[in-house]
């Protein structure tokens, strides 16, 4: 919300906002109000209390002082230890947490220090590359324009001097001038204009640029004057006036003055800062996270309680089997699930940044990205370059036909020699770039009207080799403008016009081209001589691919990601970039904002998913579709650049912006790519995926494995008059454990799960655990059959230290192989198949070395090693077996990560 204009300002006020009351200060500056209260540049500059010649310095000084530097809201990043008290609301480093502070409570402090140990590690894994992204982002901010060109006076009756000066210092009432390339460093009123036009994207979404007038034509609320972008909301406010321009904006072409209306905080601009406090919706990895941490809780609060009251109804223990009950909750615990987590994250944020300059503020959206399954985007600067290129030129009858084209390049050559313009205007260049300069002609140009927002037309007056005492003049511009201007019978013109209509429909711009021959003179030529004009034909423009769009695009689809248009053009300009691009859109595929508007929440939330185009869309309709989205089971990246885009990058899973966004934008954003590419949205995705399919893989293999020993340990400590692990064997067992998982954060993950977006589903997890940890605690209890039966005889339970060092060596060895076979077989050995190499070493070493006879072990006869082969043969066919059935019944979706398609189960 804008701030409430005070209801007077002493000697004169001076600021924009000091004078009108309610109506606010872009209002009392010029902005368009209902009736006959629109000020003109008389009651502005008066209101200012300001002049056409600027300010002197006494007043700047003072304005300075009392309305405060004119600079945007700062958003300070988070500080590394609040970066790393944050980290600690993890669902899963809570509970270490908790269970660490349980472990010294019952002076397990082996236990607690390797659990606190894992704690520290994974927060400082998490906050160390988001402080990192922070910092990059705090130089990005410096990357802007620092300067404005103002004029001042030294005294009220001095000259004005122009001079450069800090866009921090500009205040209220200030007189400015810009020029092609400019940035809009604060709010303004125009006082004079020449052939000036300014990109809005930043602001409105508009992908052309905007006609920009000094006239105090009255302008109804909502109207745009001259030529406007096809498909642009009507409805922005004070962004459709022609006299107002604004800080995020930036001059195309043309030049003017200016006067400072609202500077800082109180620009249109700033006010979009205030949307970065809203509070964004949970993302797709939060929301996986913690429903997969929420069903392990439960558990874990569950485990210790049970285990307590069996053996004491059982086996009689009492407070001794404490620390054994914990140990059973740490050994369901995945521990090593924040640093594997931190770890993937971080290597690949790294990655990314080095190689493709892309920024992830917000370390868990590489997991998001990951599971993006629709990316929505609009096609300027993505799917299309910033330029129009010449598509056809057609001449009366509708025909090809280079003379249009031709006429059109003299044109714009003669504005660019002639006219104060340092650079052609984008359709200006276009047709330049279409024809060669011998094409041209020897036409000198003699006089020009440059292009403005009331005639909506651009004249050139040339000399026509070989007709001496003639001049001709070449008029383009807006269809309407030149057609009313030629001479022509009405139903010609009705014929033209619905020609050009069908154009604009097909997604094409369209410039009119007529020429007229007039005597030669001296006098100047005025917009009174653009009549009775020789209509010539049709200059047609499409929006120029992006070079690399096409490819990925091909890529995306391959990934399963699903990419919709969301644009303020016309529905034909965005289909026809579609079609450029080799994408094909069927009509019914196409909504408007019209027909956003008319369906409700669940409507919109069946029927976006089918649509590939939204035209017209405002910023709510963005922010509305890309929820809708959600709300249907997808997860959403968006990309967007200006302030008109933030409602959505909030809607979204991942808001995705590049470096040259404005900056309330790049601050709202997840991630910031080094260009406006979708090459590195890719990589980003693929990045995304090769960490979130390590994590997957991590979990199903530590859960199941987890499952498994919690079973078996449940029915070992019932069964035997003893402990079935000492506490000392329990931590050991971890280490070993924790050790050989942290290879899953620097595996290379099965081709195949990038070709599917991924996302943590806890339901299908517990599905998948559940199965082969019940397959991982039999092979657990057919080693007690082999211990009891085939070594002692029916009393060799009663041996504790050979029980503990075969069970301790068939969980190492049986780890190792599910680490082996739920990784996936046939690939690649890596880190994962070494750890599990070294893991079995361990497994097989550690009972007959010193270290074990410490921890209570002892060395084991050659039959149990014979015996247990062939018990981990079987367990290694039935888990192979497994496995390949669980893979064909989900069509090679892996466990615990599917598809984000349909709706998001609970």
């Amino acid at each position: 919300m804008r701030e409430p204009a005070p209801a007077s300002q002493p000697g004169g006020a001076g600021l924009a906002h000091g004078a009108a009351s309610a109506r606010g200060d872009l209002a009392a500056a010029g902005a368009p109000v209902a009736g006959p209260q629109v000020p003109t540049v008389l009651q502005v500059l008066r209101r200012l209390d300001s002049s056409p010649r600027g300010l002197t310095e006494a007043q700047a000084q003072e304005r300075l002082a009392r309305v405060g530097p004119n600079t945007l809201p700062v958003h300070r990043g988070a500080s590394w230890p609040r970066l790393f008290v944050r980290s600690l609301r993890d669902p899963f480093t809570a509970v270490l947490g908790c269970l660490g502070l349980v472990s010294a409570v019952v002076a397990s402090w082996g236990t607690a220090c390797v659990i606190l140990l894992l704690v520290g590690v994974s927060c400082v894994l998490r906050a160390t590359p988001e402080h990192r992204a922070d910092r990059s982002m705090a130089t990005l901010r410096k990357m802007v324009a620092t300067t404005a060109a103002t004029q001042r006076r030294t005294e009220d009756d001095a000259a004005p001097v122009a001079r450069e000066i800090p866009v921090d210092e500009l205040v209220p009432g200030d007189v400015v001038r810009l020029g092609p390339g400019d940035p809009v460093p604060a709010d303004v009123r125009l006082l004079r204009a020449r052939g000036l036009t300014v990109y809005q994207a930043a602001l409105t979404g508009e992908s052309v640029p905007v006609a920009k007038d000094a006239g105090d034509v009255p302008v109804a609320a909502g109207s745009r004057t001259g030529p406007r972008a096809r498909g642009a909301d009507p409805g922005v406010g004070g962004f459709d006036d022609p006299r107002l321009c604004f800080q995020g904006s930036s001059v195309a072409s043309g030049s003017g003055t200016a006067v400072v209306v609202a500077t800082g905080a109180r620009t249109r601009f700033a006010g979009a800062h205030g949307r970065l406090a809203v509070q964004r919706e949970t993302s797709a990895f939060d929301r996986s996270v913690r429903g997969i941490a929420w069903t392990l809780i439960r558990f874990v609060l569950l485990t210790p309680p049970l285990v307590l009251m069996a053996n004491a109804a059982l086996r009689g223990r009492g407070l001794e089997t404490v620390p054994f009950a914990v140990a059973v909750a740490v050994g369901l615990t995945p521990e090593m699930l924040p640093v594997i987590v931190s770890t993937c994250m971080a290597r690949a944020a790294a990655l990314l940044a080095r190689t493709h300059g892309v920024i992830v503020k917000r370390l868990t959206a590489l997991h998001d990205l990951g599971a993006v399954d629709v990316l929505c985007l609009d096609k300027t600067g993505t799917l299309t370059q910033d330029r129009p290129v010449v598509h056809r030129a057609l001449g009366p009858d509708g025909t090809e036909d280079f003379e249009p084209l031709r006429w059109a390049a003299v044109n714009a050559w003669s504005t660019l020699h002639l006219a104060d313009l340092p650079a052609p205007d984008a359709l200006d260049e276009a047709v330049l770039d279409a024809v060669d300069e011998d094409a041209l002609g020897a036409h000198d140009a003699v006089a020009v009207l440059p292009f403005d927002p009331v005639r909506r037309l651009a004249t050139a007056v040339v000399r026509t080799p070989g007709r001496l005492g003639t001049h001709t003049l070449v008029v383009k511009g807006a269809v309407e403008a030149v057609l009313e201007r030629c001479a022509l019978a009405e139903d010609e013109r009705d014929g033209l016009s619905a020609r050009a209509t069908a154009l604009a429909e097909d997604g094409l711009r369209v410039l009119a081209v007529a020429t007229a021959e007039r005597p030669a003179r001296t006098r100047d030529y005025t917009p009174a001589d653009e009549r009775g004009l020789v209509f010539r034909g049709f200059v047609t423009f499409r929006d120029a691919p992006a070079p690399t769009a096409a490819d990925t695009l091909a890529a995306l689809a391959d990934r399963g990601v699903t990419v919709k248009l969301l644009t303020g053009d016309h529905p034909g300009t965005a289909v026809r970039a579609c079609r450029d691009l080799g994408v094909q859109v069927a009509p019914e595929a196409v909504l408007t904002a019209g027909d956003v508007d008319g369906l409700g929440d669940d409507e919109l939330a069946a029927a976006a998913p089918r649509a590939t185009v939204f035209a017209r869309c405002t910023p709510e309709h963005k922010a509305r579709i890309a929820a809708a989205l959600r709300s249907g089971g997808h997860t959403v990246g968006f990309l967007g650049d200006g302030v008109n885009d933030l409602p959505a990058l909030h809607a979204a899973d991942v808001g995705i912006v590049h470096r040259d966004a404005v900056a309330v934008a790049r601050e709202s954003a997840d991630v910031v790519l080094a260009d406006k590419d979708l090459t590195a949205i890719d990589h980003a995705i693929t990045a995304g995926r090769h960490s979130g399919a390590n994590i997957a893989t991590y979990l199903r293999i530590i859960l199941s494995s987890n499952l498994g020993n919690v079973i078996a340990m449940l029915a070992a400590g019932l069964l035997l008059p003893f402990l079935p692990m000492l506490p000392a064997q329990v931590l050991a067992q971890n280490l070993c454990f924790d050790a050989a998982q942290l290879a899953f954060a620097h595996d290379r993950p099965d081709p195949r799960t990038l070709h599917r977006p991924t996302l943590l589903r806890p339901r299908g997890l517990l599905r998948f655990i559940t199965g082969f940890g019940l397959l991982n605690a039999v092979a657990d209890l057919a080693t007690f059959g082999v211990l009891a039966l085939t070594l002692y005889g029916p009393d060799g339970l009663d041996d504790e230290a050979v029980f503990h060092s075969g069970w301790f060596t068939e969980n190492l060895v049986t780890q190792a192989l599910v680490m082996l076979i739920l990784r996936g077989a046939g690939r690649v050995p890596g880190p994962v198949a070494w750890a599990a190499a070294a893991l079995t070493a361990v497994g097989l070493l550690l009972p007959v070395s010193p270290l074990g006879a410490m921890l209570g072990l002892t060395a084991l006869p050659v039959l149990y090693y014979v015996l247990l082969a062939v018990v981990l043969v079987l367990y290694a066919a039935g888990l192979t077996a497994a496995r390949i059935r669980y893979d064909d019944r989900q069509r090679r979706w892996p466990g615990g990560i599917r598809p984000a398609r349909g709706r998001r189960h609970p």
